[in-house]
């Protein structure tokens, strides 16, 4: 019986630049789609796990474009609704050597900022589910939004559900009022998994890590144990806390990695040389659904589904568009150490 997981959040359009132009130079713009949790659940379904996921889409044919895309990946949309005027648009422009990538969000007034409490059945969503993944941008785009994402958790604890989050801070979303550090905690006292990095950490929490220089493209992980203990102490129910570790050298070589902590040891995963990155949006969702894949795939064994998702997102870095378009035995092969690139016969 395949493993049934639920994610809740936004997806938009994105609008991208071609090639590596900006965005005072681009007469077109390249479309997809994507967002945190519906990238997590494209990656989940490829890996040949049951996801649904569980959103609001406008009903027009923007909206019916972005609900296609999903089932073409064999992502369940049974539980997504339809309501307000418009989907949510996100640009990017796409950096270079030292020239960051940017991006512009046009996601007010969205279909799914426009959410409320009881416009889900929880009980029903969740019915055959063994996990519940949510991450930070959710709670970012409204106060109705967060308010369901708390409405969610609440239903998956008391079902016995695990809960996993990433804590993805966008500091340009949080513009109804709140601060994230007001709104986060409550919603991740419900967690079971927490994945994270060093800004998500300070901003959301106010924690630190010591010892970490990121701009040089230099990370020590073991900088992140303190983190991670902090994190499981002030959430009593946090079973598990990852790090993902990005060494920016620039805008196209990056070193990455991540970290595992289960409240005794910590795991590194092998670090990741990406000297020419195709796109790096998405590269922590895909972190995410291997993450999640390796811990359901490979129970007992934290530091096999910590390398499963190390390898699922280096390869997300060679992928243009949100989703990580790759399969088990890809990530597989890569995590064997086959990191040579030849054609496959």
């Amino acid at each position: 019986m395949k493993q049934r997981i639920v994610l809740f959040g936004e997806i938009m359009l994105r609008l991208s630049t071609p090639g590596f132009q900006r965005f005072t130079q681009a007469n077109s713009f390249d479309a997809c789609y994507g967002g945190g949790e519906a990238n997590v659940a494209v990656s989940l379904a490829n890996f040949g796990l049951d996801a649904s996921y569980v959103t609001v889409l406008p009903k027009n044919d923007i909206g019916e474009a972005c609900l296609r895309e999903l089932r073409k990946y064999g992502v369940d949309t049974s539980n997504i609704k339809f309501g307000g005027d418009r989907l949510g648009i996100y640009f990017l422009e796409t950096g270079a050597v030292a020239r960051p990538s940017k991006v512009i969000y046009d996601r007010a007034y969205s279909s799914f900022s426009q959410v409320q409490k009881g416009d889900f059945d929880w009980d029903k969503i969740f019915e055959g589910a063994t996990w519940f993944h949510w991450t930070g941008i959710t709670p970012a785009v409204s106060q109705g939004a967060a308010d369901v994402c708390l409405e969610a958790i609440k239903a998956a604890n008391r079902l016995g559900i695990t809960v996993s989050t990433d804590l993805n801070y966008r500091k340009n979303l949080w513009k109804y009022g709140k601060k994230a550090s007001e709104v986060m905690p409550e919603l991740i006292e419900g967690c079971d998994i927490v994945l994270g990095n060093e800004e998500d950490a300070a901003m959301v929490l106010g924690i630190k890590p010591e010892g970490v220089n990121i701009e040089g493209g230099h990370v020590e992980a073991e900088a992140y144990r303190s983190v991670s203990r902090q994190i499981m102490e002030r959430f009593p129910r946090v079973k598990k806390v990852i790090t993902t570790l990005r060494g920016s050298i620039n805008a196209n070589h990056n070193t990455w990695s991540g970290v595992l902590y289960d409240g005794t040891k910590l795991y590194t995963a092998p670090i990741y040389q990406i000297t020419h990155i195709v796109d790096r949006v998405g590269g922590g969702d895909s972190f995410m659904g291997g993450l999640i894949y390796g811990l359901l795939s490979y129970p007992g064994d934290d530091a096999k589904a910590l390398n499963f998702a190390a390898a699922a997102s280096c390869l997300k870095h060679t992928i243009l568009g949100d989703f990580n378009q790759v399969s088990v035995d890809e990530v597989e092969k890569l995590m064997d150490g086959d990191a040579s690139g030849r054609v496959s016969r």
